[in-house]
């Protein structure tokens, strides 16, 4: 089964939403999970990989073994934490820190003023969106960079292509620009490792630069 990231969702009836992004254990380098964004704006779902049937190509959808009810109670993901900058959510003993995004920098305000100097307040906080996953695993989304062995970034991940047992067998690579997209279809066992938001492989730029590659449709 072919996981791409923007593929949309479909239970047994009906619509469901689309995939955001996709959790992994690093060590077995096996899809657990699929982080679904419901269409009806509500918060993105975990829903363990053990629930999708299989996926259309053609389509663009991945199907679920579930009703639009039961994909509801499935776990959310997003938490929000206001931290000192450059802390990190509190330790879980359920739960690791998958992507994130930081909201709000540290502002500037003036309290009050002296003469001609003001005496500013600077915030030495910011509020942090993240997702949780499972303790031990990963989150990678369309924005994740893949590294090469040298040192550079060679795109971004477009998805994975995975086995009936869930391990995967391909990273999916999406490179070029907007008007010459191109994916590049690399073997698992040419990647070194998986961390949340970045994939690195085992060849370098120019050996990436070697495999096959296809123009993604998608992009015109």
């Amino acid at each position: 089964m072919r996981l791409e990231i923007g593929d949309h969702v479909r239970c047994s009836d009906g619509v469901y939403g689309e995939l955001t992004d996709i959790v992994i254990d690093p060590l077995e380098k096996r899809v657990t999970h699929l982080v679904v964004r419901p269409d009806e704006g509500e918060a993105a779902r975990l829903v363990p990989i053990q629930r999708a049937k299989g996926a259309d190509r053609e389509q663009r959808e991945i199907e679920l073994d579930c009703t639009l009810d039961e994909a509801q109670r499935f776990d959310s993901v997003r938490e929000t934490a206001y931290l000192r900058l450059g802390d990190s959510p509190a330790d879980d003993p359920d739960w690791d820190v998958g992507v994130g995004d930081v909201l709000a920098l540290p502002y500037y305000a003036g309290l009050d003023y002296t003469g001609s100097d003001a005496a500013l307040y600077i915030d030495p906080h910011v509020t942090m969106l993240y997702d949780r996953v499972p303790k031990g695993e990963v989150e990678v989304r369309r924005a994740s960079a893949v590294i090469s062995a040298d040192g550079h970034s060679l795109g971004e991940v477009d998805g994975f292509v995975v086995a009936a047992d869930d391990h995967i067998t391909h990273l999916v690579l999406e490179r070029g620009h907007l008007w010459g997209r191109k994916e590049v279809t690399i073997p698992i066992g040419a990647v070194d490792r998986v961390e949340s938001d970045a994939v690195h492989v085992s060849l370098t730029k120019n050996e990436i630069g070697s495999l096959p590659a296809v123009r993604v449709g998608r992009h015109g």
